[in-house]
């Protein structure tokens, strides 16, 4: 059997973060529920979304007065940069987004694909897009 038909989706998102309380208080804004944590050697801290999205917390950032190197920093490191969440209304996530207190960083973008997107920051600093696909 070839990797293309062994690989099934994606199980996770790993997210860095300074504080449990503050990153899971953010993302229950967005609908995750938190299910356990924290726990392991790292630790770690899980939550999920009723749409299937899983997210752990990797609970070792650190200080947080230091930038996001991916994505503050004018040299570019290799590494993820955001996560894109897809979503049914842009526009409408954006109302809400702005109601709840969350700054929108970019957008909203047309891209070339038709598909609209903004951009938002979690206490972090870690990037989250919400795409409406055309």
């Amino acid at each position: 059997m070839s990797l293309n038909q062994l690989i099934t989706g994606i199980a996770h998102v790993g997210i860095r973060v300074h504080t449990l309380d503050r990153a899971r208080a953010f993302y229950e804004l967005l609908g995750f529920n938190f299910v356990i944590g924290p726990i392991g050697p790292e630790p770690v801290a899980i939550m999920t979304h009723s749409s299937g999205i899983e997210i752990n917390f990797i609970l070792n950032a650190a200080d947080t007065s230091t930038q996001n190197v991916l994505m503050d920093l004018k040299e570019k490191h290799p590494g993820y940069t955001h996560i894109a969440l897809s979503v049914k209304n842009v526009f409408e996530i954006k109302s809400e987004l702005e109601k709840l207190g969350v700054t929108i960083t970019e957008g909203p973008i047309t891209f070339q694909n038709g598909s609209t997107s903004i951009f938002a920051r979690d206490p972090d600093r870690n990037v989250i897009e919400f795409n409406q696909a055309m």
